[in-house]
């Protein structure tokens, strides 16, 4: 009984620490030409603007502007709260600290998953 009490206590200690760090997430909106669209990065400078049935994606080197020109999964994602496909191109970015990014349907969206800790 006590063993089992300990694993419980040890399990909630764990599923606390990972709440707190998804809440700790820091997420600020981010200019989509600064994304490439392609590896999911947020950079300082602008990024290689690519055409496609008259939308605008970004990416960051010759293979990507291939990749979005070519390959039609790169120029969406998923939206985190609605789990609904977003087009990148529409969509409102997010930027964690460490550079990666979350698309959204809408700031809606974004709101809610920033005030629910990544939920």
């Amino acid at each position: 009984m006590k063993k089992a009490l300990k694993i419980a206590v040890a399990a909630l200690f764990v599923m606390l620490a990972s709440a707190s760090q998804a809440l700790a997430e820091k997420l600020e909106i981010v200019p989509n030409q600064k994304v490439c669209m392609v590896t999911n990065m947020v950079f300082p400078r602008d990024q290689i603007p690519v055409q496609h049935s008259g939308k605008t994606y970004y990416g960051c080197c010759e293979n990507c502007k291939q990749t979005l020109s070519q390959d039609a999964t790169s120029r969406s994602a998923i939206d985190p709260v609605s789990k609904k496909p977003v087009d990148k191109a529409k969509a409102v970015i997010a930027a964690r600290e460490d550079g990666t990014v979350v698309y959204f349907e809408n700031k809606k969206n974004f709101e809610k998953y920033s005030i629910g800790g990544g939920k």
